[in-house]
């Protein structure tokens, strides 16, 4: 298990625009799947356990300002972890953890990429292509109609460009 410490929630002046960026793959053929990278393994959790996603949304959101669910009591988070319809992979580079995503099933085959990201030693080393690539396989694979996504401008500065050079394409943007 991952031990992690309460990570403080981020503060955005009131005048800070965050642009979102809502993108979809509607066709499994329009993946464009990064390669492999030699020594990256990435593996789906059979076990559910609450605290384990807890603490990889923590580690890997911290530099993001992921903070919407940094109050949330155990009770829920066990209600969204262990939910039937999300499901977890994580990545390991060289046997050490490197990241994660969840894919969470919804109504009409829609399978939302919920979370994706590493951890901070690991971005700029070629891995965020083949998670990426790996998680739109899998959303086809749990039988989706349409794998989504979204991600604004506070996540990482390739975070956009990656999405779109595995194939998907923004349907949707908004400023908050």
């Amino acid at each position: 298990m991952i031990i992690a410490a309460k990570m403080p929630a981020y503060y955005l002046p009131p005048d800070t625009d965050v642009k979102i960026y809502y993108l979809e793959m509607r066709s499994a053929s329009d993946l464009n799947e990064k390669p492999g990278v030699p020594g990256l393994k990435i593996n789906a959790r059979i076990d559910k356990d609450f605290q384990f996603n807890k603490d990889l949304y923590r580690l890997v959101g911290a530099q993001w300002q992921w903070n919407d669910k940094l109050d949330w009591p155990d009770e829920q988070w066990k209600a969204y972890a262990e939910a039937g319809n999300l499901r977890t992979w994580v990545a390991y580079f060289e046997d050490t953890l490197a990241g994660y995503f969840e894919l969470h099933k919804q109504a009409g085959d829609q399978v939302e990429i919920a979370y994706f990201g590493l951890l901070p030693q690991f971005i700029g080393r070629g891995l965020g292509g083949c998670l990426l690539s790996r998680a739109i396989r899998s959303a086809w694979s749990l039988g989706a109609a349409r794998v989504w996504v979204h991600t604004c401008s506070l996540d990482h500065p390739g975070a956009l460009g990656n999405y779109q050079a595995r194939g998907m394409q923004v349907f949707k943007t908004e400023t908050v």
